[in-house]
């Protein structure tokens, strides 16, 4: 894949790694990822960021097709994580820039992940901004959305946002433009890369969100460092779509997820779905034998109500189950009512314990858990029908 130009003379120089499937500790689906680099050429020549270590020499191919690298004299690092740092060691030593620019916390950051000798770094704050010629680059950290190192480029001629991590979604493909795109794929995917990496800095989010718009910034084209690039009309639909992932208001949706062993807690999520159903909620109901923890978190960010169970397996939660609240813990949802239920043999802890996790999670429990001994009779899920009913009116209170 060629360079892309998005305005004359900035180009996308980027990676797109088309087996992604990982992506430190969640699952990708099957769209893999992109690590989005820039390249700027004026009277200083300058890259945004760089690639995985192993895509350097697709970085460099790419470059070639618009400059010599030698002839790069700056480099801008809005974020130090190795998705987009990997390379830089090697194009450092290829180009030998004149500068390296970084926020404060950037500076830490590359000093703790490579050997910078004789690196001329130069670190900038919010409010800095230098001239690259025709162009000038302002800066503004986002510290903690989602490092500490974060900062975005403004590039006021050409009214574009460089955002690092912030707007970004994992999307391999040839498209490099959120136009050229099916929308209702593209919603999904940044709903999963906000609800997986950046809902735990929700409230930055909505802070530097508030901080650029009071900037008056003239904004046409968003660039992120994973996945497509919005220009136009689509610079709003990001920016507004961030603003409802980060406000996290409950809506008439619930998320039912379980894992079970021989069917029991199986047919008590039914039950409570029929509940959730009858009190007009949407529901997704979530085995966690066929979906990741990372489907969850998904599904979670926009719903009211997360209802878990787990039948008891040596004393305390099956081992998925433990994982998706380990993980889920992590992600620090708001504004969620919660649940707990499960099946038992002899002990019967594991339902105690998942409703112990949803409490510290800060969720609201209007039922108490419920559990069944073995295998729930017929006239016995009816318990958890009504505790699907109590939970789906708390969710309608709340929602409004």
């Amino acid at each position: 894949m060629k360079p892309v130009e998005i305005v004359k003379d900035v180009h996308w120089v980027g990676s797109v790694e088309w087996d992604c499937r990982n992506f430190h500790g969640y699952s990708t689906s099957p769209l893999g990822t992109t690590y989005n680099a820039y390249l700027i050429r004026d009277e200083k020549v300058t890259l945004f960021d760089t690639v995985k270590a192993e895509f350097t020499n697709e970085l460099l191919c790419k470059i070639a097709h618009l400059v010599k690298p030698g002839d790069i004299d700056y480099i801008v690092v809005n974020h130090v994580e190795m998705d987009h740092s990997g390379a830089l060691p090697e194009i450092v030593a290829q180009v030998k820039p004149e500068k390296i620019f970084c926020s404060p916390m950037g500076e830490r950051a590359l000093k703790a992940h490579f050997d910078v000798t004789g690196w001329p770094i130069q670190v900038v704050k919010t409010g800095d901004a230098i001239s690259i010629g025709t162009r000038t680059l302002s800066f503004l950290e986002t510290r903690m959305l989602h490092w500490p190192d974060s900062m975005a480029t403004y590039i006021p001629e050409d009214k574009i946002l460089i955002t690092n991590d912030a707007f970004g979604q994992n999307i391999a493909s040839s498209e490099r433009f959120a136009d050229e795109v099916d929308r209702s794929e593209l919603h999904r995917q940044m709903v999963r890369y906000y609800a997986n990496i950046v809902l735990p800095f929700s409230p930055i989010t909505q802070k530097i969100i508030a901080q650029i718009e009071s900037m008056g910034l003239a904004i046409d084209y968003l660039l992120p460092d994973h996945g497509v690039m919005f220009r136009g009309a689509d610079v709003a639909y990001a920016i507004e779509a961030y603003k409802a992932f980060a406000a996290q208001k409950p809506t008439k949706k619930a998320v039912v997820v379980y894992d079970t062993m021989w069917h029991s807690t199986e047919k008590m999520a039914e039950a409570i779905a029929t509940g959730l159903m009858s009190e007009g909620l949407s529901v997704k109901i979530m085995n966690l034998h066929v979906v990741d923890h990372s489907d969850v978190m998904e599904e979670v960010l926009e719903a009211g109500a997360v209802v878990v169970g787990s039948p008891t397996h040596n004393n305390g939660m099956l081992p998925r189950v433990a994982d998706m609240l380990t993980y889920m813990k992590g992600l620090k949802p708001q504004n969620k009512i919660g649940g707990a239920f499960g099946s038992y043999g002899w002990s019967g802890e594991a339902v105690k314990a998942v409703a112990e996790a949803l409490s510290a999670m800060g969720m609201e429990m209007p039922t108490e858990p419920l559990r069944s001994l073995y295998v729930p009779r017929h006239e016995e899920l009816a318990k958890y029908v009504e505790m699907g009913r109590t939970i789906g009116q708390a969710v309608v209170a709340k929602a409004g």
